[in-house]
């Protein structure tokens, strides 16, 4: 149960990081938040395990950039397909 709620922590974090460096609004609530940045941690952690040969639960200073950088794709993603359509 404390892994989950680890991952949620940890979802939660990264999605904050990548919101505040994302530049202009994202009007989304905390539970968007959380679940972008689960998956991007989850996206951008194993691709950047991956590429340093390292196992997905290895904490690394890696992990936490990849992590960054997924949620922060993932968010310039969702901001592209949720904008109003004029």
């Amino acid at each position: 149960m404390m892994h989950i709620i680890g991952w949620i922590v940890f979802g939660l974090v990264v999605g904050l990081i990548a919101r505040f460096l994302m530049p202009g609004p994202q009007p989304m609530g905390f539970i968007l938040t959380a679940l972008i940045g689960i998956a991007g941690s989850f996206v951008g952690g194993a691709l950047a395990n991956l590429y340093q040969g390292g196992s997905l639960m290895e904490p690394r200073a890696v992990s936490w950039i990849g992590s960054i950088v997924g949620a922060f794709l993932l968010l310039f993603i969702y901001g592209m397909v949720s904008r109003p359509r004029t």
